[in-house]
């Protein structure tokens, strides 16, 4: 009991010293020390929209997932470097400006159902007033649905875009009754999956010769045995004809088939639930942005192109290796700064900026695991750059090694290549780790010797030529 007592003793003794602490501090003055919640971290960023990687000599504690494009969960990266020379150049791919933003967009369009998929990419063209445009694969023309059509620069993503899979809904029209009903018609509708034969229709864009497709999934939605009308949703690779595949499911159930209404609601990673925008809304976007200078509607229709890469593992490079690879030069590891996991050889991967911009599609030749142990080597190689030259400076040619080389250049050390010559120093065969060759000096008996050398050959040649003319005379 005596322990308790002091025990509370003491307690209370140590709440009347806090007490008295704060009874001395000025209620009228406030702390200069204010704890930061992280609500209020993430309010802060989310109003300055600086969405950047930042240099850092210890690993940064950030929240990424929130980040756009492909600067999202950028936290979860594997770290080669921290530190880097940042470069105030180029953007956040939301704040560029609105030409250059046009430039790098693209437009996820329901396109109706009259018009061809050229006319309607013809018709952004003229309303947009772009040099080029582009679609991620065509569609009929009473078909309608999701057509990703490209702008400018975003045209380099097209070839990529039109050989990603593709979903569609369509009417099935059954010439008479299934017996069996709707359970023959399941049953015929899973056995059509997996890679199948085909011959495009009569009328198509393509050479008719047979080809074989794949379809991923099918699936039956409804199925009306009175009308002979059912309702299908196939998900399939690119270059499938649909109207095909429902003349096949009629073969198959021994009756007659045809597609009657068809519509594309994904392609690739874009679908008709999210961003979809009509002919009507690029209109009115134009028009809101010519006669009223807003371009909040313009930039809604137009997304950038970096949002048809976001399911691409990436690498993140320095700011100062950009432009090398704008220009064609390999990814190595020096300039890289982060890596995703699960990285396979071969693999199609994207190439970002700190900014999160796309520099460019590339080819792994290293995994994940690989450039983990490495120091050096070639990391991917260019498949096609996204990014524009000279967005970054050039910061390539400016090392000791290549600015001792042109100083030997210019003294005429080097010849004009940049290889040795007779009066080449020690000092740069020390530096590219090679041993001297001995150069023959180019004189006048050098070239008299190996005329005369020439001579005597062709002589010898001629003699032996004669010979054998005797000889076959004989």
């Amino acid at each position: 009991m005596e322990i308790v007592l002091e025990s509370f003793n003491a307690r209370g003794t140590n709440l009347d010293q806090v007490a008295a602490r704060k009874m001395s501090v000025d209620p009228g003055k406030k702390s200069g020390k204010k704890k930061h919640s992280r609500s209020d971290t993430v309010a802060t960023m989310e109003d300055t929209d600086e969405y950047c990687l930042q240099p850092e000599s210890k690993p940064p504690k950030i929240s990424a997932e929130k980040w756009p494009l492909l600067l999202k969960n950028l936290d979860r990266m594997n770290v080669r470097a921290h530190h880097f020379t940042p470069l105030p150049f180029g953007c956040s791919p939301n704040k560029r400006e609105i030409k250059e933003y046009l430039k790098s967009g693209f437009i996820n369009l329901d396109k109706p159902s009259n018009p061809s998929s050229h006319e309607v990419v013809a018709w952004i063209k003229r309303i947009l007033r772009v040099e080029k445009t582009g679609h991620s694969g065509t569609l009929d023309p009473k078909v309608s649905g999701c057509l990703i059509v490209c702008i400018d620069r975003a045209t380099r993503l097209v070839k990529s875009q039109q050989n990603a899979g593709k979903e569609y809904v369509a009417v099935l029209r059954l010439h008479s009754e299934v017996p069996g009903g709707r359970a023959t018609v399941i049953k015929a509708v899973q056995q059509l999956t997996g890679a199948l034969f085909q011959r495009p229709p009569l009328i198509s864009a393509v050479k008719r010769q047979l080809r074989i497709r794949t379809i991923y999934n099918s699936k039956l939605f409804e199925y009306n045995e009175k009308a002979n009308l059912g309702i299908l949703w196939i998900d399939c690779e690119a270059g499938t004809y649909v109207r095909t595949l429902c003349v096949h499911l009629g073969l198959l159930l021994g009756v007659s088939g045809q597609m009657q209404e068809l519509r594309r609601v994904r392609s690739g990673i874009q679908d008709e639930s999210k961003g979809m925008v009509t002919m009507h809304d690029l209109v009115d976007a134009m028009y809101q942005f010519d006669h009223h200078k807003d371009e909040s509607l313009l930039r809604l229709v137009v997304k950038p192109l970096e949002a048809l890469l976001v399911r691409h593992k990436r690498i993140i490079i320095k700011d100062t290796a950009v432009n090398a690879v704008c220009y064609g030069a390999k990814i190595m590891l020096p300039g890289v700064l982060r890596y995703d996991d699960d990285i396979e050889l071969n693999e199609e991967i994207v190439i970002v900026t700190t900014k999160g911009e796309a520099v460019c599609l590339a080819i792994a030749l290293m995994t994940t695991s690989t450039i983990m142990c490495c120091d050096h080597g070639v990391v991917a190689k260019i498949k096609r750059v996204v990014m524009e030259r000279d967005t970054y400076p050039r910061k390539w040619g400016l090392g000791p090694v290549a600015s001792f080389k042109k100083k030997l250049i210019k003294d005429g050390m080097l010849d004009q290549k940049g290889k040795p010559n007779d009066r080449t120093p020690k000092e740069w065969y020390e530096k590219i780790g090679q041993v001297p060759l001995k150069i023959q000096p180019q004189g006048e008996e050098m070239n008299k010797s190996k005329a005369q050398k020439i001579k005597q050959d062709v002589l010898q040649q001629a003699g032996n030529d004669d010979m054998m003319m005797i000889m076959n005379k004989k």
